[in-house]
């Protein structure tokens, strides 16, 4: 199917043809006549299978149609809120490519930066607005964002909103939409919060899922390394020297982390930068911009920074943490093999992380193959849990997950002697002694 059969207008099929589209992913192909028909949409598909134009065309077309004020100030009339500020700019540029031909005027709203600029856009009024919750409720109590003639709202990457707090805000937004209007819904994955949360915006919507929760992309090749902790800088260090990987994405589980990582490669002559929470707005554009360039190697990102990274032709994604959140894996992973290429996804494991693997591989319903042939095997296995974490389990401990408690690590008896530097220098033979010195 091509998108001329979709019933497009023209001036969205020479948008289209000018950034190279010719057919529709299968959930465009699904979801865009569906919107067409002005019914609300509850879509459940994984990152990197096309949801953004599947619901950016056809609002574009429906703005059209409706009319597009020839002057003076435009009323907002669709608004999507999004929890990232890279993802916002990401849906922002594909707004403004696809309705390049259509007379229509969007702008995103995001914070971290200073609002002047974003006041003053709307102010010249704006058919399509693209935020993040925080910044659009603070613009709202100042009096510079109306949505009384609001006719679409989308709400993207549901699941992610709940995972940084989000939701309450979120609700906070929709209570102040017109109750007459076209919602279109989308998550990644759908846990009970998001159902519930669905069923008070939705209107007898109809539901668009081209793949299974949490599911993989078959053109995604995954691989796992079983390392130390203290060792995983020096076999990312080898896994680059492969020429293959030309760009890769690094991810950790933590700011400080990512920065760690950074730091570590540009030491060893590997061009990287970190992306996160903590840095400027300005930083994480420069950064992405230099990754998207080439100028930079490797980009190192934690999740919530990473949500809208959309890079073309990313090879490479790299685990050097494995996160303690399984869909976080099919999120991080989903960044390679987009539009049918392939990709190859690397995941660094030690000890204390074998239980979110193993809640990776239950979510995915697929064993990661492992690769044993490289210099840093793991030598500490499954370090058994101190009498005093065994007795947490069983009374619930302090109300967290027992995954995310970290198990006291020993070596097993018997182990063979490691042969690879640790993390700080000391040969791990030593390492070894002094915890069978410990236990004895």
């Amino acid at each position: 199917m091509s998108f001329e059969k979709l019933n497009l207008i023209d001036p969205i099929l020479k948008a289209l043809k000018s950034e190279g589209y010719i057919n529709p992913t299968p959930i465009q192909a699904q979801a865009i006549p569906l919107v067409l028909q002005r019914r609300d949409i509850l879509g459940c598909a994984q990152t990197g299978t096309g949801k953004t134009a599947a619901f950016a065309i056809p609002i574009i077309q429906l703005l059209v149609s409706d009319g597009v004020a020839p002057q003076g100030r435009r009323p907002t009339r669709a608004l999507v809120l999004t929890p990232t500020r890279e993802l916002a700019i990401q849906i922002g540029e594909s707004f403004a490519a696809y309705g390049r031909h259509s007379g229509l005027r969007s702008t995103t709203i995001f914070g971290g930066v200073g609002q002047h600029p974003q006041v003053q856009a709307l102010q010249s009024g704006v058919d399509v607005l693209i935020a993040t919750p925080g910044r659009l409720l603070d613009l709202m109590s100042q009096g510079h964002v109306r949505l009384s003639d609001l006719k679409f709202f989308v709400l993207d990457e549901a699941d992610r909103m709940l995972d940084m707090g989000f939701i309450h805000d979120v609700k906070k937004v929709i209570a102040k939409l017109p109750s007459k209007r076209q919602s279109l819904f989308f998550s990644a994955t759908m846990p009970p919060p998001i159902v519930q949360l669905a069923a008070t915006i939705l209107t007898d919507p109809a539901k668009v899922e081209v793949t299974p929760v949490s599911s993989t992309a078959d053109t995604i090749q995954q691989v796992v390394y079983f390392v130390d902790k203290g060792n995983k800088r020096h076999l990312l260090l080898d896994v680059l020297q492969n020429p293959e990987i030309e760009r890769a994405l690094v991810f950790t589980r933590t700011k400080h982390g990512a920065d760690r990582v950074a730091k570590d490669l540009n030491k060893s002559g590997v061009v990287a930068q970190a992306i996160h929470g903590n840095k400027s707005q300005n930083a994480r554009q420069a950064a992405l911009n230099n990754f998207k360039n080439k100028s930079t190697r490797i980009l190192v990102a934690t999740d919530i920074a990473a949500r809208g990274i959309d890079i073309d032709e990313l090879s490479h994604v790299i685990n050097f943490e494995l996160p303690n959140i399984p869909e976080s894996y099919v999120h991080r992973i989903g960044r390679t093999g987009r539009a049918g290429l392939s990709g190859r996804a690397i995941a660094f494991c030690d000890a204390e992380e074998k239980p979110y693997l193993r809640d990776i591989q239950r979510l995915i319903g697929k064993q990661i193959p492992v690769i044993d042939d490289h210099q840093y095997p793991l030598m500490i296995h499954n370090p058994p849990k101190s009498p005093q974490n065994d007795r947490e389990d069983h009374r619930g401990g302090n109300g967290r997950n027992t995954r995310d408690r970290k198990p006291a690590a020993t070596v097993q008896a018997g182990s063979p002697k490691p042969h690879s530097p640790s993390k700080d220098g000391q040969s791990t033979k030593n390492k070894s002694w002094w915890g069978r010195r410990r236990r004895g």
